[in-house]
């Protein structure tokens, strides 16, 4: 497919004209989905779903190539709330439900609250001693976490082609630092003691952003900007769910693997298990969702690693995301020092693609200075108190960073109400 491109990213704006694939398929007649698909999709992206769903938490599965699965409870539901002029509404009752435990709010209309109430249960597979496993785990390893999940996988989610396009594309898109502020709180939520339990607020988190995910499902395809850009018809398939939930704990994993932090087998279990949990509460299906950390890899191998390049969504959008950093404390996170990590940590050609110059003093200070200071807090780990004086220092940050991307506001996920302005 042929296009032509142009990015400003001082504005934030960026315009794709493609020749049109859909106008191609109106003036041909009705495709069916799956001939659609075949011609819209780039080659690397063509490839047959082969991962098999006995590698799986349910086990078993029809197999079904989940490009063309994305979620058949929740999208019915939004559509018709938007359709209605529901979806407001909807939002607004649900800024008062912040606690998985706490009852829905008075004036729901009954499907939502229906469908919340089904959306809300834990998976009968829960294993109650992974996750407590897991808060020791991220106790002890919460500064690595906020790196990771902040420059790897934030950073990597410019360069999922798909992903940066409907993030640019949404209303989320034109105001990066809310967008990011919501992400942020999935981030902290999962991370929390109480993530799953009555008093938590991983569960609240993992509704709306399913509510949310059905919302711009609804909307994208209305904006021709995105139907211009996009090889699909339906943005956010149950693949590119799995895509980034491979950008989270996979990506976090590989890359603790390579510092050589030690590890336990029981604590690397329990991590996996805190997200296995978190992708049934986003609505992916339990058949695709990995049973081990040799199948998260195999699957990761299939469905993250070849797709990974740039579009000038991306770049435009990793450029605003480096530059939130000179707001915080005078600028102390400079651009200089975000392109540094993200080159440190998604290597060169990464970089290259979200074109991050390099930087002498803090690319040669990060790949000389990070290992050591990875021996020595592990070194220090043993130590009487030191997980829980870490995790306060940890935890400390994390709140620091929640208050400045949310400027002391309330952070709302809410169902979006349209596409991101022209």
């Amino acid at each position: 497919m042929r296009f032509t491109v142009s990015v400003a990213l001082d504005s934030e704006e960026c315009t794709v004209e493609p020749l049109s694939r859909r106008n191609m398929l109106k003036a041909g007649g009705a495709l069916g989905a799956l001939g659609a698909l075949s011609i819209a999709a780039p080659a690397q992206a063509k490839s047959t779903w082969t991962w098999s769903p006995s590698g799986s938490v349910a086990g078993a599965g029809a197999g079904v190539d989940p490009r063309l699965v994305w979620d058949d409870e929740a999208d019915p539901l939004v559509a018709s709330l938007l359709d209605r002029g529901e979806a407001p509404l909807v939002n607004q009752l649900l800024r008062t439900w912040t606690r998985n435990g706490q009852p829905l709010p008075d004036g729901l209309p009954g499907d939502v609250r229906q469908f919340i109430e089904r959306a809300r249960q834990l998976p009968s597979w829960v294993d109650q001693g992974k996750l407590t496993t897991a808060v020791q785990f991220n106790e002890k390893r919460g500064l690595y976490l906020g790196v990771l999940y902040g420059l790897a996988s934030g950073m990597m989610s410019t360069v999922i082609p798909q992903e940066a396009r409907a993030v640019y594309y949404s209303e989320g898109g034109a105001d990066m630092k809310d967008r990011i502020a919501k992400t942020a709180k999935l981030g902290y939520d999962i991370g929390t003691a109480n993530a799953y339990q009555p008093n938590g607020s991983m569960i609240v988190t993992a509704v709306k952003t399913r509510l949310a995910h059905a919302g711009v499902r609804h909307l994208l395809p209305q904006s021709p900007r995105w139907v211009g850009a996009a090889p699909e018809d339906i943005p956010i398939s149950q693949r590119d769910m799995m895509i980034t939930w491979h950008s989270l704990p996979t990506t976090v994993m590989r890359e603790l693997n390579s510092w050589r932090v030690p590890i336990p087998t029981r604590e690397s279990d329990a991590f996996l298990h805190l997200w296995q949990v978190a992708a049934h509460m986003l609505g992916i299906k339990d058949e695709y969702i990995p049973a081990s950390w040799s199948e998260a890899n195999s699957q990761a191998t299939q469905v993250l690693d070849p797709i990974l390049a740039p579009t000038p969504e991306g770049i435009a959008l990793a450029d605003i995301l480096l530059g939130l950093g000179k707001e915080i404390d005078g600028g102390i996170l400079s651009k200089p020092i975000l392109g540094s990590f993200t080159r440190f940590l998604l290597g060169d050609q990464i970089a290259n693609w979200l074109k991050i110059p390099r930087d002498l003093l803090w690319d040669t200070l990060l790949q000389t200075s990070w290992g050591p200071f990875i021996a020595v807090r592990e070194a220090l780990l043993p130590l009487p108190l030191a997980p829980e004086c870490f995790w306060l220092f940890d935890e400390f940050l994390r709140k620091l960073a929640l208050l400045f991307l949310s400027e002391g506001q309330q952070i709302n996920i809410e169902i979006p109400l349209g596409n991101r302005p022209s």
